[in-house]
């Protein structure tokens, strides 16, 4: 009998919630503290790889798709609305080490620290994988920045583009067999924490986890799902390091069809051994609840969050500033445009430079304020195109949004 997709959370809430006390005294490494220390703040990018030629899309969409094809097709929906939007370095090809590495020098000379890859690993194996593999591990200056991996174990789902009236069709599942994790385990070890530059705290390779709900599903019962971080984490110590730092990934308002809210992330998270929670972007956390929402409300509203997550959480939590927010690119450019459920949503708007490096700023001198905060944080992203929310430079504003990361947090 299969369990549902509900089964999992209900079973971890009642579990945790009836044995308190048990969770507390769960065996797990104490949370690590960042390398960096003083005013130096690790500036961490995620980085979305669906600019390159993959099997799976090219199955599905036809020979050479990518996803600059929804970049290219984008139209304005409104009056004023901007799209679409034009990369000031061209339609690059990430798997090619040349393109990848005009990215690396750019995020080395403008402030970015890490590439936070979202990584992809189905039951049937990897996707999107060549970015990391062929791109940027083969990058000639791979080394001026470090790596590192989210798995982004979300349902695949039918969205380039979406049909407004037609569901999302589901191409990979999310959650995968207790020995696809063990797979992905000894992959990870292997061929990504023993990497030179592959980014560590204190040592301990950071890994993180986006959706809890799949990776529960995965496994069936809390019991089950905390063997298996036990596992990880056994294995990375045998494989020469001193622990492994999980991340968690949360949020309060579900965006990629499939998502679902955590009942209740705080105990969930701590009770499985996580060493450190984060945000992917402000929209998870911050409903836009008109066409055209301010990007300062967004920053105030997400802030107020971030203080609930801190207050709630005894392991540290990393901050998150998201440059802007428009996922119209990947919404049938003949439907019309409304707030129907991604990718047709309301978007975020004076998303501007000046905006952005105070959003930045803001976020530097709340973490400098508080010893207990980690020194790192997180953007969303380095080239979220078709969410519109990227940093590399575009034929409108140029670098000024990498200027804004140099400026705030640059040497």
């Amino acid at each position: 009998m299969k369990r549902s997709r509900w089964g999992f959370l209900t079973t971890l809430a009642a579990t945790v919630a009836t044995s308190l006390t048990v969770a507390l005294n769960l065996t797990a490494a104490e949370p690590q503290e960042p390398a960096k220390s003083g005013d130096d703040i690790e500036v961490v990018a995620y980085y979305f790889g669906n600019y390159h030629v993959d099997a799976r899309n090219e199955k599905k969409f036809g020979p050479g798709w990518t996803e600059w094809k929804l970049v290219k097709e984008a139209k304005p929906r409104f009056e004023g609305h901007r799209q679409p939007k034009v990369p000031l370095w061209g339609y690059t090809d990430e798997a090619n080490p040349k393109d990848m590495a005009q990215k690396i020098a750019a995020a080395d000379e403008y402030g970015v620290d890490v590439f936070l890859f979202d990584w992809y690993y189905y039951n049937d194996g990897p996707f999107l994988e060549r970015a990391i593999d062929e791109g940027f591990l083969k990058a000639e200056n791979r080394d001026k920045i470090k790596f590192a991996l989210m798995w982004a174990n979300h349902d695949w789902v039918d969205i380039h583009p979406k049909r407004k009236d037609k569901p999302a069709g589901l191409l990979y599942p999310g959650a995968v067999t207790p020995e696809t994790f063990d797979k992905i385990c000894d992959h990870v070890i292997n061929d990504y924490f023993k990497q030179p530059n592959y980014w560590k705290i204190n040592g301990a390779p950071y890994f993180s986890i986006y959706d809890l709900t799949q990776f529960g599903n995965s496994f069936g019962s809390f019991e089950a799902t905390k063997a298996a971080i036990e596992r990880f984490r056994e294995k990375t110590k045998a494989a020469g390091f001193p622990d492994l730092h999980l991340n968690a990934v949360y949020w309060g308002y579900p965006n990629i069809p499939g998502e679902k809210k955590l009942t209740d992330p705080v105990k969930i998270v701590e009770a499985l051994g996580f060493d450190s929670a984060t945000s992917y972007v402000w929209i998870h956390h911050v409903p836009l609840n008109q066409r055209e929402v301010d990007f300062n409300w967004v920053r105030d509203e997400y802030l107020k969050h971030w203080d609930r997550a801190r207050d709630g959480f005894s392991i540290p939590y990393i901050p998150n500033v998201s440059m802007g927010w428009d996922s119209s690119p990947r919404a049938h450019q003949d439907d019309p445009f409304g707030n129907y459920g991604y990718p047709f949503t309301n978007i975020i708007v004076n998303n501007t430079p000046e905006n952005f490096k105070q959003a930045l700023q803001i976020t530097k001198d709340r973490i400098l304020a508080d010893p207990e905060t980690p020194r790192i944080m997180n953007i969303n992203c380095w080239n979220e195109w078709t969410e519109g929310s990227y940093l590399e430079p575009d034929t409108t504003d140029g670098f000024k949004y990498l200027e804004a990361v140099r400026d705030v947090f640059g040497d």
